[in-house]
């Protein structure tokens, strides 16, 4: 039998894990300054809001990290961890959308 060039589940299992909370982690401070900014502009009544531009910023830092760690991983044949980063990150990435939004 031969091995091949496949990373093992349990490789793949455990830099999805750590993949995961790193992402967790940026999500929460692009968040975070988010809420900074939108906590800012209810203070600030005279100038436009700049809470919406920060959002809109971090989704698309989350969209483009989704796209490239993703699909450079799966290119790599590396299927969990390429699958994990698209799924935190796009999901990440769709939270800031929405706050974006209005929502």
């Amino acid at each position: 039998m031969e091995r091949g060039n496949r990373p093992s589940t349990g490789r793949q299992v455990g830099v999805a894990f750590a993949l995961a909370v790193l992402d967790l982690m940026v999500i929460a401070w692009l968040a975070l300054s988010y809420g900074m900014s939108s906590w800012a502009d209810a203070y600030d009544s005279g100038n436009p809001p700049g809470a919406p531009e920060v959002a809109l910023q971090g989704t698309w830092l989350l969209a483009g990290g989704a796209i490239v760690t993703g699909g450079g991983l799966l290119a790599l044949r590396w299927r969990i961890p390429g699958i994990v980063q698209l799924v935190v990150l796009g999901a990440g990435a769709g939270l800031l959308a929405h706050s974006a939004s209005g929502g």
